[in-house]
This record gives structure tokens, C-alpha cells and sequence, in this order.
């Protein structure tokens, strides 16, 4: 390989040559490092501002380096920027044209920082800013769920173990459900940004270093609460980046269970729900179809999104401290789970607000398989004072009568039930009704519709809508 890359720029005098092409592929990151750009300009004009307030560079260098950083922002933004993998990242595809633009002012900007601490910061900064915007999206995906809830608090549907009918709720209820999925998700986003809240610029390489810096003056203008405390730890730490990842695959978990109800409620079988056209596809064969092709994809997403943190776990789990090349695999899987995320929760709140439920379908199988069985039950233990085991057993009697003679609960005859129990009155059948059950379930936490109304007043307080 040709000579000409000697005295490299990026690497001073220690290398003769250049890199080999495979050594130039492989340690190349600015294809998607480059999203960066904006966090990398942000960071180096608070470094620079820093470095001329403490008198380690001049005020016209200074000046000279934001105007050209502004440039170069402008540029970027207009499309006009040509990236050079030869430059490897976007720190140094920034400072090149940096130089470009302004000279030998451009090498004062690099002083008592490194690109280990430049690319903790951006980094950093990418992803506390990802998930502010997250945390907005899950508020909104929450105030769907929330209206939807509203609108059908006593909407009765079956609720269900296994998939098989175990005792009826409402819809609302069922809302509700993943609201507190969701809320727990928006909790963790808000918590691990406390976590995240530090600033590891001017840690430089791992040491700190020597420069008489002030690194709370560019904690404070890049809008993060401290500075980190370890230098060795600054460079090293992506903590942020797998409990974001983390968080990201708990709330693609839930989104997909979300995502399987909307595939599974959508059939003509169930026919709960009916997706609108904008959320379906067609099938190029079959015109009566309509598939529920964004619910599908969102439940696909979550095995993406769960491979992102898989492997950046792996990539982490055995390197020394301080900075290793490894760790420059630690953002495509990053970027790419945040994309997946934002655009299933976008799906989702869609998906939701246009979504018409079919009230009497859910209803007649809320009253489906029995379901108001363990209401029986309960008569017996509350009103008859027979223990809830034995109570279980006659019931279950009961049920198997009512198979025989194929028809509901409700449908037996006061002779039917005392056969079974003769301590079973005529007030039995007081309970033996589906909006009956739902009604009495006013533990707190449970369906009834003022219970529903309450935890729906309970999130728009939390969240200020």
C-alpha cells in the first residue's frame, strides 16, 4: 500500500504508513457514527468556550473555532458535507474540515480532551436526548389508552388465563392494564435518566489531565447535572447505553403482548376489534383480506430490539478498563433499537386511537365458557358459609350440569342448583349475570367501572392531562 497516509493526522508521528484497506474497513465508524454530529458540534463548542474562559486558548481562536463549527453545522444540515471514511469518525471528519476552514486554530480545540471522552459525550448526550423523546411518545401512548379507557369503562368483554375465558371485565379495565405497563416504562425511562445525568468531558484519554480545565463550566452548558467523578469510569462506562437497551426491551415486550391482542382480537373469530385501513395491508392474492401487518411488525420488533441488548452485554462483559476499539460497536445496536422503539410506539398510538371496539361481540363472550363461575363460588362462601374449597367443588358441578344440558349458569333452575347444594336460594341468581360479576369487583384494582373511572383520574393526575 502506498505511503502517502504517513504522518496521518489523526495518529501524529508515530505510524510511517497508513492503515490496510481491511484495517481501514473494520476500524472505520463514521457510516453510522455520523448521527452524531450534532452532539459532537455541541460538545466541542462548550469545550472550546471552557478553554478560552480558563486563558488555555486565545479568545480569537476561540471565536474562530465556534464560527467554523457553525459552518460545519450548516453544512451537515443542508446535505452539503461529503464524510470521509479515510477520517474513520465523526470527530475527525469534523475537526478535518475544521481545519480546512480555519487553519491551525482548529488543532487548539483538541487540547486537554480525547477522543474517548468526545465520544463518551456524544454519545451520552444521543441518548439522553432519544429518551426524552421516548419518554414524550410513552405519554402520548398513554393518553390513547387512557381515552380509549374512558370511553369504554363499562364496555364488558372476557377477561382471560391461558387464553380460555376465566371471568369477564371491561375493556376499559383491560386499558388500564397496560397503562400501568406503560407507566412503569415511562418510570424507568425518567430513572435511568437521573443515572445518565452526568458529563464525562474532560476526562480525556482516562487520567483527566494536566490543563487547568473547568469541567462544570461545559457540564452545565451541555445541560447535564454533574460531571462524572472518574475519569477511568467516564471512558469505560456505557451503562447508560445497556440500561437504555434495557429499558427499550421491557417496553418492546410489553408493546408486543399489545401488538399479539390487536393480531389475535382483529380475526373474524374474535372479531373484538377492528383495525382501521391505515394501520392494515391487503394481501395481492386474497381481496377479503386484511391483515394487521403493523401489530405483526411490532411484535417483530421486539426480537430486534432484544438482540441490540443482547449483544452490547456481550461486546461489554469482558474489557479492562479503560477504553477498548470494542466499544466502538456499541452504537449501531443502540441507534437501531431506538428507531425500532420510537416507530412501534408511534404504530401502536396509532394503531389505538383509529381502532373501533366491537362492543356486542366482545360482550356476548364475556358471558362465554362460564365465566361466571367463581361468582357462584363466592355466593356460596359469602352467602351459604360453605368453605371456598367446597364451594369450588359444587360449582364446578354446577358447570359440568349446565355442559349437559348446554346451556349457561344462569340458565339452570333454582331445582338445578339445590340438587347440586341445597343451601342455594333463589338471591343466587342476583350474581349469576355478567355486568353483575363485573360490577362487584370493587376490590381496589379490580374491573368495576368506578373503580376503572378512578384509575383513569389517578393517570391524567400523574401525567398532567
Amino acid at each position: 500500500m502506498s505511503d502517502t497516509k504517513s504522518g496521518n493526522q489523526m495518529w501524529g508521528g508515530r505510524f510511517v504508513t497508513g492503515p490496510d484497506e481491511v484495517m481501514e474497513e473494520i476500524n472505520a465508524s463514521i457510516d453510522f457514527d455520523k448521527i452524531l454530529y450534532a452532539q459532537d458540534i455541541a460538545g466541542s463548542k462548550a469545550h472550546g468556550r471552557m478553554l478560552v474562559k480558563q486563558g488555555i486558548i486565545s479568545a480569537d481562536d476561540g471565536k474562530a473555532i465556534l464560527t467554523g463549527l457553525d459552518t460545519i453545522l450548516s453544512e451537515i444540515e443542508a446535505g452539503q458535507f461529503k464524510f470521509s471514511r479515510a477520517l474513520e469518525d465523526i470527530h475527525m471528519n469534523i475537526e478535518s474540515r475544521l481545519a480546512e476552514l480555519i487553519g491551525d486554530a482548529a488543532g487548539r480545540l483538541h487540547t486537554a480532551r480525547s477522543r474517548n471522552d468526545q465520544i463518551a459525550l456524544d454519545f451520552r448526550l444521543w441518548v439522553k436526548q432519544t429518551m426524552l423523546q421516548i419518554d414524550e411518545q410513552l405519554v402520548m401512548l398513554i393518553g390513547s389508552l387512557l381515552d380509549k379507557a374512558d370511553v369504554h369503562k363499562e364496555t364488558l368483554m372476557p377477561g382471560f388465563t391461558h387464553l380460555q375465558t376465566a371471568q369477564p371485565v371491561t375493556f376499559g379495565h383491560h386499558c388500564m392494564a397496560y397503562v400501568e405497563m406503560f407507566g412503569r416504562d415511562l418510570s424507568r425511562i425518567r430513572d435511568g435518566l437521573e443515572r445518565l445525568d452526568e458529563c464525562p468531558l474532560g476526562a480525556a484519554a482516562l487520567a483527566g489531565t494536566g490543563f487547568a480545565i473547568d469541567r462544570h463550566i461545559t457540564c452545565g452548558e451541555l445541560g447535564f447535572r454533574e460531571p462524572t467523578r472518574n475519569s477511568l469510569d467516564s471512558v469505560s462506562d456505557r451503562d447508560f447505553g445497556l440500561e437504555f437497551l434495557s429499558i427499550a426491551s421491557i417496553c418492546a415486550v410489553h408493546l408486543s403482548r399489545m401488538a399479539e391482542e390487536f393480531v389475535i382480537w382483529s380475526t373474524p373469530q374474535f372479531n373484538f376489534v377492528s383495525l382501521s385501513d391505515r394501520f392494515s395491508t391487503g394481501s395481492s392474492i386474497m381481496p377479503q383480506k386484511k391483515n394487521p401487518d403493523a401489530a405483526e411488525l411490532v411484535r417483530a420488533k421486539t426480537g430486534r430490539i432484544n438482540g441490540s441488548l443482547i449483544g452490547l452485554l456481550t461486546v461489554m462483559k469482558g474489557l479492562p478498563l479503560a477504553y477498548s476499539k470494542d466499544m466502538q460497536e456499541d452504537k449501531e445496536s443502540v441507534f437501531d433499537a431506538a428507531a425500532s422503539l420510537r416507530l412501534a410506539i408511534a404504530a401502536m398510538h396509532g394503531m389505538i386511537s383509529d381502532s373501533t371496539i366491537n362492543k356486542q361481540e366482545m360482550q356476548k363472550a364475556a358471558g362465554s365458557g362460564y365465566s361466571i363461575a367463581t361468582d357462584l363460588a363466592d355466593w356460596l362462601v359469602r352467602e351459604a358459609g360453605i368453605p371456598f374449597r367446597q364451594a369450588h367443588h359444587v360449582t364446578g358441578r354446577a358447570v359440568a350440569l349446565a355442559e349437559t344440558k348446554q346451556c349457561g349458569l344462569e340458565e339452570l333452575s333454582l331445582a338445578d342448583l339445590k340438587g347440586i347444594e341445597e343451601r342455594i336460594e333463589q338471591s343466587v341468581f342476583d350474581v349469576l349475570s355478567v355486568e353483575n360479576s363485573v360490577k362487584s369487583r370493587r376490590s381496589f384494582g379490580g374491573t368495576a367501572p368506578q373503580n376503572v373511572e378512578s384509575q383513569i383520574s389517578y393517570w391524567r393526575d400523574r401525567l398532567g392531562n
